[in-house]
């Protein structure tokens, strides 16, 4: 059997959240910043789910509707993989009924966030067919932006209504019946992203990215994905890499390039400047934006990402 020998930095990640764990035990009711902790109670009394990260929190407050209270551990534009919990956060889990992560180790932080906690909790990328990192310290784990393809949020969308039906009995036909017209649109999006690609020859359908965090879109769209590096990390874009990236671009003819929000594009700005490409824009990944912004739900997330994608490759205006 392989053994999975985890990163310097997932294991420091792994120790600082248990040291919360212990720290949280003497801390009072007050966060850090003077503020009450409210999690637990929930409006009206309604269970409590949270959420890893926002894009979670918003494909849960879909499924739940009117029935549940979802809350997100991390705020919006926050970076999730190498998040560090907060005493606050740990008090707040301890009072969810229900707490929802992504699992493929995106969350280098919640097993030990998660391990003295008496809180049933689901990964809700179960079933989902993983697609295994190539390369960097990450190589050989699963690449975990799943819920990047809106074919693969359908299942996501799935185990929530399945794990809020065991915890909410009452409302399970609600449950159902929210997933499956919620599921519909994400169908529309994946069609729409699939039929805009349609004219384009086969070389030039190519997703060159900052991060390769598009690989279960690209799959499912039939596109070939190309990254300067696979996963944040602490050093990122080294002259080999973005070498190899401008070669590609080269070789293919690909009309555009993009990048995660989360990020520097400095790196991609390097091969758009060797190369006939342009840079197509910036993709949202992570997180989701504050009210308001431009990507302030799921499916603004996955539109956003999807018609930039299109106008950039196809050369047609994004709606």
């Amino acid at each position: 059997m392989k053994t999975t020998t985890f990163p310097p930095r997932l294991r420091r990640l792994a120790t600082g959240a248990a040291l919360l764990i212990v720290l949280s035990a003497c801390s009072g009711s007050a966060d850090a910043d003077g503020s009450s902790d409210s999690s637990g109670a929930g409006a009206e009394d309604k269970p409590v789910v949270l959420t890893t990260f926002t894009v979670l929190a918003d494909l849960a407050s879909n499924v739940a509707g009117e029935h549940l209270s979802v809350e997100s551990i991390t705020k919006a534009g926050a970076e999730i993989h190498g998040y560090e919990p907060t005493p606050g956060d740990i008090r707040r889990a301890s009072n969810a009924d229900l707490i929802l992560d992504n699992g493929m180790f995106l969350e280098a932080w919640f097993e030990q966030f998660t391990a003295d906690l008496d809180v049933r909790r689901v990964m809700v990328s179960e079933g989902v067919e993983p697609i295994s990192i190539a390369e960097d310290a990450y190589e050989g784990l699963p690449n975990p932006h799943a819920w990047m393809s809106p074919l693969n949020a359908q299942a996501y969308v799935d185990n929530m209504a399945h794990a809020f039906a065991e915890l909410d009995p009452e409302n399970a036909d609600a449950f159902r019946a929210n997933a499956a017209a919620y599921k519909e649109e994400l169908q529309d999006v994946h069609d729409q992203l699939v039929t805009g690609l349609g004219a384009l020859p086969e070389n030039q359908r190519a997703l060159v990215t900052c991060e390769g965090a598009f690989s279960y879109l690209a799959r499912d769209a039939g596109l070939t994905e190309r990254y300067i590096w696979a996963v944040n990390a602490e050093r990122q874009a080294t002259p080999q890499q973005i070498t190899a990236t401008i070669e590609f671009v080269r070789e293919n003819n690909v009309p555009a390039v993009f990048c995660e929000s989360t990020v520097s594009d400095a790196p991609m700005q390097q091969v758009v400047e060797a190369t006939d490409t342009e840079f197509g824009g910036v993709l949202y990944v992570d997180s989701l934006s504050e009210e308001g912004g431009p990507v302030p739900t799921y499916l603004d997330l996955i539109r956003y990402d999807t018609e930039t994608i299109l106008a950039g490759l196809t050369g047609a205006d994004a709606q």
